[in-house]
């Protein structure tokens, strides 16, 4: 295994929601590229995985250096579900992570 990093951001689910029915909460992970912030690999908490695949090929690419401002509008652009505000605040979240993370590493070298 690579010297990867994994991230997780969380956000709350809209009602009346297939996954609300078996998490209170969108988990979305990130296993990205420590160096430049690259998302390698992405999967999410919701109901179905052609979901959760088809939202870990929209992230794969992206680098978090960047910011998400970018990604936010992808996820606008191609995801059209109840989950898309709480995909986008997970997403936010994650950037969090990243930045927390960042000033780790920046404090110990």
């Amino acid at each position: 295994m690579g010297k990867s990093v994994m991230l997780a951001g969380h956000a709350k689910l809209p009602q009346r929601m297939a996954a609300k029915s078996v998490y209170d909460s969108l988990t979305l992970t990130v296993e990205i590229d420590p160096k430049y912030g690259v998302i390698l690999d992405a999967s999410c908490t919701l109901a179905t995985r052609h979901a959760q695949h088809f939202i870990g090929q929209v992230l794969k690419g992206y680098s978090l250096m960047d910011g998400i401002d970018s990604i936010a509008k992808e996820m606008e652009a191609f995801y059209h579900g109840k989950a898309q505000q709480a995909l986008i605040a997970a997403i936010r979240d994650v950037y969090q992570q990243y930045l927390i993370y960042n000033q780790k590493q920046a404090s110990t070298t």
